[in-house]
């Protein structure tokens, strides 16, 4: 297409055009016309030619472009969804029902992950999102309340904590304000004592009754050779350095 419109526009349209040998010559051998200049239908069927074959250079350009943005959406509602913050015992939510006044509290998050509402009774609520919660509420209610619209915003993160043990500057609490990986915990903690065994720090973790035992390689990380065992850390994990 671009190819044709700049021949176009560079010979001219006109019986002998373009004017001039040199012009003249460069036409025929392009177009294949022999001196007929744009009377000759060869001219048009290479015309033509010229412009799919410009289209499909363009189409092959924006491909990845039209790709992009046909999954750019995806990318972006899952990085959402991954970001979304889970709750921990500890936390505080404020919880409301529009149009029921007396269905408004702030409630704490018990140590079994649990929350008490009114006529929604005892609701487990560790490791869910805010909108998760609020379903969670509205289908209690439901018995009591024709669709109920709940609401649950998170008035405080105080349960989202790392504990830290052993030699480092600082042990004990790590308050996380969003994700957080061993590196940065450790650097909140002062960084290690001189007598740390930096290749022996490991984090436990609690999976349902049983404990897991990620280990970390402190030197890997440093060198910047491996950085997988940098791992993001949960609520409630412990880092030992020993």
């Amino acid at each position: 297409m671009i190819a044709g419109m700049f021949f176009g526009l560079m010979f001219g349209f006109g019986g002998n055009w373009p004017p001039g040998t040199s012009r003249r010559l460069l036409f025929d051998r392009f177009f294949g016309v022999k001196g007929e200049g744009v009377f000759s239908p060869r001219f048009y069927v290479n015309l033509c030619a010229c412009y799919l074959v410009g289209g499909i250079l363009m189409l092959r350009l924006l491909l990845p472009v039209l790709c992009a943005l046909v999954v750019w959406p995806s990318i972006t509602s899952a990085d959402e969804k991954a970001a979304a913050y889970l709750l921990s015992p500890g936390d505080v939510l404020s919880v409301s029902v529009w149009g029921e006044e007396k269905l408004k509290q702030e409630v704490h998050v018990l140590p079994d992950g649990s929350i008490t509402f009114p006529l929604a009774g005892q609701v487990d609520v560790a490791g869910l999102d805010a909108t998760a919660v609020a379903k969670k509420i509205a289908a209690r209610l439901k018995e009591f309340i024709p669709d109920p619209n709940v609401s649950v915003v998170i008035t405080s993160t105080a349960g989202n904590l790392v504990y830290v043990q052993g030699k480092v500057l600082k042990p004990g609490t790590v308050q996380m304000s969003g994700p957080t990986a061993v590196l940065q915990v450790l650097s909140m903690s002062g960084g290690l004592d001189k007598f740390a065994d930096k290749e022996d720090i490991k984090v436990v973790r609690r999976n349902g009754a049983k404990q897991e035992i990620l280990p970390v390689h402190y030197s890997d990380l440093m060198s910047g050779r491996d950085m997988s065992t940098n791992i993001q850390l949960q609520a409630g994990d412990t880092l030992v350095v020993p």
